[in-house]
């Protein structure tokens, strides 16, 4: 089993209840970051991470005794007001996650997405060297769409990046 946190409240402001997460979510996002951040990436430094995870579209990822296990966010959404269409997905495990784990939370999250958000379509955006995770997103129902050439710098060098996308229609065969 697992749980999906948000760290703040509507208003904007964190949860006192939740401050001792912002450390293991930086312990992560740090360990992880050649996975994650380009060389314009804007997380710099602690005060950039906490206005990041300050988006009401950011969740710590919890198991079942409520230990951290890893943050899940979504951003780029398509869509307005009254509709949203599709929306990036990125996500970190820990370690000690790895496993089962990862699988079994990203289908509730997703189906979470579908069924909460009323999404069509979600996208997830990787490095190609990092087959860890494209092996992840295929057990997830995600398909491979493209290779965006040249898309951005990591390391000083130009870098493609492998599109991937998982549709309403993988839950749900009515789907719009």
């Amino acid at each position: 089993m697992c749980k999906f946190k948000r760290l703040v409240f509507d208003s904007g402001t964190i949860s006192s209840s939740t401050l001792h997460y912002i450390p293991l979510i930086e312990k992560c996002w740090h360990k992880y970051s050649k996975f994650i951040q380009d060389d314009f990436s804007l997380l710099t430094d602690k005060n950039s991470l906490l206005k990041f995870i300050c988006n009401p579209f950011f969740w710590v990822i919890l198991d079942y005794e409520e230990n951290f296990m890893g943050f899940v966010f979504l951003d780029n959404f398509v869509g307005n007001q009254n509709k949203l269409f599709s929306a990036e997905i990125t996500t970190c495990f820990d370690k000690k996650a790895w496993g089962i784990f990862p699988r079994y939370s990203a289908k509730f999250f997703l189906k979470m997405c579908f069924d909460y958000y009323g999404l069509y379509k979600i996208k997830a955006q990787i490095y190609p060297d990092n087959f860890r995770v494209r092996k992840f997103l295929k057990d997830c129902g995600f398909v491979y769409e493209s290779t965006l050439k040249n898309e951005t710098q990591r390391n000083g060098k130009s870098q493609d990046i492998d599109v991937y996308a998982l549709y309403r229609s993988y839950y749900y065969k009515d789907s719009r």
